[in-house]
Parts: C-alpha cells; sequence; structure tokens
C-alpha cells in the first residue's frame, strides 16, 4: 500500500508540472488573430504599393469597421472617468447608419486617375482649415493633423478607391453621409472628385465634433489628448468622433450612453496623428 502511495503522488506531480508548462506555448497575442496591416499607398499610376509606416497594432484602412473586441487593447488602461451626462440632441434629422463591414475576400476597386500625393495634402489641408459651422460654432476647426490621419487609416491617400462597403475615395465618405452632409449644410460637393471628398470627410468631423460636444460634453468642442481623454478607450469627445465616423454616431451615443465600440481603430488614428509618415509629405 505504501509503495502504491508513493506512485500516485509522483504520477500526480508530474501531471501537475506538465500543465503548469503550457502556460509558456506561443500564440496570436492579440487574442484576435487580426493582420497588422496599412492600406496600401497608390501612386498616380494606380499601382498600389505597401506603406513603410510602422503602425501600430491592428490597423485597418479602406473604411473596415474593426470587430469588436470582447477585452480592451492589450496594454490599455480604461479610464475611469464616470460617462458624460446625455443631454438630448436638437438635431431634426441624423446621419444615416453605417452599413454592415463588406464580405471577407472582397477587394476594392479603382476608378478614375489617382491624384497625387501633393494634390491629396492640399485637399486635406484646405479642408481642415474650412469653417463649418460659422454662426452657432464658429471656433470649431478640425485639426489638420486628425484630417490626414483619419484619411491615411481609411484609404491611404488613395482618392480614386471605392472599398468594397461603398465608401469612396480619400475620406471613405458613403454616398449617403455624403448626401447627408450636402442636405445639413446645403452644398453640393461631389463624392467622387477628391477635393470635395476631402471636405466632405472633414465637414463630417465637424458635424461630430458639435453633435457629441453639445450632447454630452456641454458646448465643450476642445479635442485633447491629454488628461481624461489620455486613454483611447475614454468617452471623450476624441474618442467619440473618430469611433463615430468609423462606426456611426448611433454606435458610440447609445440607449447606455456614450461608448467607444472599436478602440483599436481610435488608437490607431490616435497614432497616426503623430506618428504617420504622410504627414512629412
Amino acid at each position: 500500500m505504501r509503495t502504491r502511495a508513493r506512485r500516485t503522488v509522483v504520477v500526480l506531480v508530474a501531471a501537475v508540472l506538465a500543465v503548469a508548462g503550457c502556460g509558456d506555448a506561443g500564440g496570436d497575442l492579440a487574442g484576435d488573430g487580426m493582420a497588422d496591416v496599412v492600406a496600401p499607398v497608390v501612386e498616380a499610376t494606380g499601382t498600389p504599393t505597401p506603406s513603410p509606416t510602422p503602425p501600430p497594432p491592428h490597423v485597418q484602412g479602406l473604411g473596415a469597421a474593426p470587430t469588436p473586441s470582447a477585452s480592451p487593447t492589450p496594454g490599455a488602461t480604461p479610464s475611469a472617468r464616470p460617462k458624460p451626462t446625455r443631454k438630448p440632441p436638437v438635431e431634426a434629422k441624423l446621419p444615416p447608419a453605417v452599413p454592415a463591414p463588406a464580405p471577407s475576400g472582397c477587394k476594392p476597386k479603382y476608378v478614375g486617375t489617382q491624384a497625387t500625393r501633393a494634390q491629396a495634402k492640399a485637399a486635406l489641408t484646405e479642408a481642415a482649415g474650412r469653417t463649418y459651422w460659422p454662426t452657432s460654432a464658429p471656433g470649431i476647426r478640425v485639426p489638420v493633423n486628425l484630417v490626414k490621419a483619419v484619411a491615411w487609416q481609411e484609404s491611404g491617400w488613395q482618392s480614386n478607391i471605392i472599398a468594397c462597403d461603398g465608401g469612396i475615395g480619400l475620406m471613405q465618405v458613403m454616398p449617403d453621409t455624403a448626401a447627408y452632409v450636402n442636405m445639413r449644410f446645403e452644398k453640393n460637393y461631389d463624392v467622387d472628385d477628391y477635393r470635395d471628398n476631402a471636405t466632405l470627410g472633414a465637414n463630417y468631423l465637424a458635424w461630430l465634433i458639435k453633435y457629441f460636444g453639445d450632447v454630452y460634453f456641454g458646448g465643450d468642442y476642445t479635442l485633447t489628448y491629454d488628461g481624461e481623454c489620455a486613454s483611447h478607450t475614454a468617452p471623450c469627445l476624441v474618442n467619440a468622433v473618430l469611433a463615430a465616423y468609423n462606426f456611426g454616431y448611433g454606435k458610440v451615443d447609445t440607449a447606455d450612453g456614450l461608448v467607444i465600440p472599436n478602440p483599436r481603430y481610435v488608437e490607431n488614428v490616435r497614432w497616426l496623428t503623430t506618428g504617420c509618415e504622410c504627414l512629412a509629405f
């Protein structure tokens, strides 16, 4: 009986050690199997070439909506700030919902002539410099680096690209969103023209700044990455604007208050506002 008992103890110890050793097995650190890629850059010839910009984790371009993760991005510390109090919007008509992501394996197409980087830079810079709320909120400005970063994230500054989900051009503006912006601001921008496309995207960012600033932040339209907005998961204004540009305002302004359903997208664009190679073009 003593011999059997000793053998049993040895077997149990060996089994415990074997199980403990499995904790060091390699695998997908992020746990989502998503590739770390950036949108390709296309020169005037229309031939895609890889971008040399070192991407942050989980960069997705061409208007793709990243799959929401059940857990925060590794290394991110959720903000301790309580959710902002919601005030009902005064808008009579709101933008359309963002369509579902395109099927996997679908490839974008190219239509027309690709604008040069110099042309894209000029269009994005001009779009950022406009005043979109001259009467009710003349102080709202969309930072130029933010416009450039969104365009790089969405299209890699490809002006003639049409994504599988229907996003068009530099800012990957959806046709329905373009129609809403034109209606709301009494404009007639052409979503297929790269200059108007840049303006439509920047105009929509300005609308989102005012919308979330009014509904959740008491008319404060300040965009900052500091303090309570140090984390890309925090329910602050700049995160809400970026999340809504990608997922639609209705996925951010919810029945549960302000949420950031796509923190990886927000993290990517925030990084690109200072780390994008496009800022040196």
